[in-house]
């Protein structure tokens, strides 16, 4: 070949190589295809197809006349090249083509991460650099278990050192963050080139590496579990500024004299023809937001009548707060469920259980191994505010407000925009509760709420039967007195549960069951969930609903509140009052 291209040629018959070599063995058929299928151009052989040409010996060549063409004008092309080449004129030209060539291929083995490539720092971004550097280290982790496996101290002790240095590696500034990443893929290419020839074994690598994802992945398990019970800690925890004002609220009370205590207009609170509403709160601030946007919005506060049910501890910052901050027109009353002679545990079988050392022991089990343990999903249920009769008074308010016909109930993350006047003229039609409905094509059906494996939930109840919201509710209290087993309902299904196997915990799914075939569906645009979790909600859908409602853990008095969705409930919150700007809300 060197000769071809000096211009020379040997005849030696020993050099298998030489030209006239070749000329005197047998040519192969692809030597000898364009000359014979020139010779026989135009024959045809019968019964073949259009672009069936012959040859000698009977040999058929499936190549039509266009792709003949096409080869005989490359070889015009190969034999016009060749000759080029074999002008020594052209040498110099082809040497430096050559050497310039050279300089642009990398001369390191091939491998996805051993090799230190040109295209990394001249085609690829940043972000490509990091994550070559990412898959490196993994790589190096690999290795040096390998090592260490295969008594390779020096090698070990090398790798190990490498990444000692990429941890201990300080932040870069801009202008050198880039070199100073291409340095350290360079050195580590360099490093696992060599610990690849030494220690690359198929499977070893293989198995390291599942190993190590299975461990990334208990890792981000629990991870992920822990941070979800800090999320429900911080949800479900009291901030410091509501709790500063509860304790002042609370001392400013207990300096209040006893005459100055009581709430004006207590004639109206059982007057059955005003609209009564059922609040039951232990946090003052969510508790004045409910009642000042109801206020707010309604055509006629006098008619409105704010029932508060607290328990001992916030008696004296929510009594103390409304008499500071009256509703206007509107009537309140501030109780506490303590005074309630006939809620003891002999009567609610929920009290008994809520009471227990089980129930305790398992809703403040704070460790973070029992909580991973107990998985992510079921934290949400560790929720302490269930240990809370406040949040079981839902089941009780006919014998809460013996003389009223009919109630509003509404929780104290909720915020009402519009007039809710209105709804005491939805006829339920003799049911009980008028609820908006949650359940779309598959879900937030009576399936996901209750334990359906269990004989007496299947026998009794429909899978596939929509659930509706609480937070919300219009309870019709003479049907609901007419059925007189609702309660002795909610106590039966509470005492089966009382291992929670029936339901996990919370009052709606012992809701679903005790108003089963007692709701009416109420139009959607009263009640409108999602505003502690959701952050996609229609805006637009947001201001035509009369009930705004921010279940989930994104309370919107919290640092976790969804900021878009905080300005609707600060509204109605007065920021510049002295007691909250003194506990610095938001601050």
């Amino acid at each position: 070949m060197l000769d071809a291209l000096n211009g020379t040629t040997t005849t030696s018959d020993s050099n298998p190589l030489s030209i006239e070599a070749i000329r005197k063995k047998e040519p192969s058929l692809s030597w000898r295809v364009e000359d014979e299928v020139e010779s026989s151009e135009d024959q045809m052989v019968n019964n073949f197809g259009h672009g069936t040409w012959a040859r000698e010996g009977d040999q058929v060549l499936n190549d039509t006349p266009e792709k003949l063409h096409q080869r005989r004008m490359r070889q015009e092309r190969r034999e016009k090249r060749a000759k080029e080449l074999m002008n020594k004129d052209n040498l110099p030209a082809l040497e430096k083509a050559a050497i310039q060539r050279s300089m642009s291929v990398d001369s390191v083995a091939i491998g996805n991460y051993s090799i230190w490539r040109n295209d990394y720092h001249k085609g690829k971004n940043f972000e490509d650099l990091l994550r070559l550097k990412q898959d490196q280290i993994i790589m190096v982790r690999v290795y040096t278990s390998l090592a260490k496996m295969s008594n390779n101290l020096a090698l070990h002790k090398e790798l190990e050192t490498q990444l000692a240095k990429i941890e201990e590696e300080e932040e870069p500034t801009n202008i050198d963050q880039e070199q100073r990443v291409l340095d350290t893929i360079r050195d580590m290419g360099q490093l696992l080139a060599r610990a690849r020839k030494q220690l690359y074994d198929c499977k070893l690598v293989t198995n390291k590496l599942r190993a190590m994802l299975q461990t990334a992945e208990e890792e981000l398990l629990s991870t992920q579990t822990h941070t979800t019970f800090l999320n429900q800690l911080a949800s479900k925890s009291v901030p410091d500024a509501i709790h500063c004002l509860t304790m002042t609220l609370n001392l400013e009370y207990s300096l209040l004299p006893a005459p100055m205590r009581h709430f004006p207009r207590t004639e109206n609170l059982e007057n059955p023809d005003l609209f009564h509403y059922a609040l039951f709160s232990d946090n003052v601030l969510a508790a004045s937001v409910v009642i000042n946007s109801t206020v707010t919005n309604a055509e006629d506060p006098s008619l409105h009548v704010f029932h508060l049910v607290t328990d001992k501890l916030n008696l004296g910052a929510m009594s103390m707060w409304f008499l500071l901050n009256p509703p206007g027109e509107a009537t309140i009353q501030v109780q506490r469920f303590e005074d309630f002679s006939w809620l003891n545990s002999s009567y609610s079988p929920v009290l008994r259980q809520l009471e227990s050392e089980a129930m305790k022991k398992f809703y403040f089990k704070t460790e973070r191994s029992e909580s991973a343990e107990s998985g992510a999903e079921n934290l949400k249920y560790r929720y302490p505010k269930y240990l809370s009769m406040l949040n079981h008074l839902r089941f009780y308010i006919p014998k809460i407000f013996p003389k009223l016909d009919k109630i509003l109930f509404l929780d104290d993350d909720v915020v009402v925009q519009k007039d809710l006047a209105p709804l005491w003229s939805v006829d339920l039609k003799g049911k009980v509760n008028g609820a908006v409905e949650t359940c779309g094509e598959t879900f937030h059906r009576l399936k996901s709420y209750l334990n359906f494996s269990d004989q007496r939930v299947s026998e009794k109840f429909d899978p596939e039967y929509c659930g509706w919201a609480y937070g919300m509710n219009i309870f019709d209290l003479k049907e609901w007195r007419k059925h007189n087993n609702i309660t002795e309902t909610y106590h039966f299904w509470q005492n089966l549960n009382e291992n929670r196997t029936l339901w996990k915990l919370g009052t709606l799914p012992p809701g679903l069951i005790t108003f089963y075939n007692l709701t009416l569906p109420l139009q959607k645009k009263w009640h409108l969930l999602g505003l502690g979790y959701n952050r996609e909600i229609d805006v637009k859908k947001i201001e035509r609903s009369a009930v705004i409602h921010f279940n989930g853990h994104s309370k919107p008095w919290t640092e976790l509140g969804i900021s878009k969705y905080q300005p609707y409930w600060t509204k109605y919150t007065n920021l510049d009052h002295p007691y909250i700007s003194s506990c610095r809300l938001f601050e």
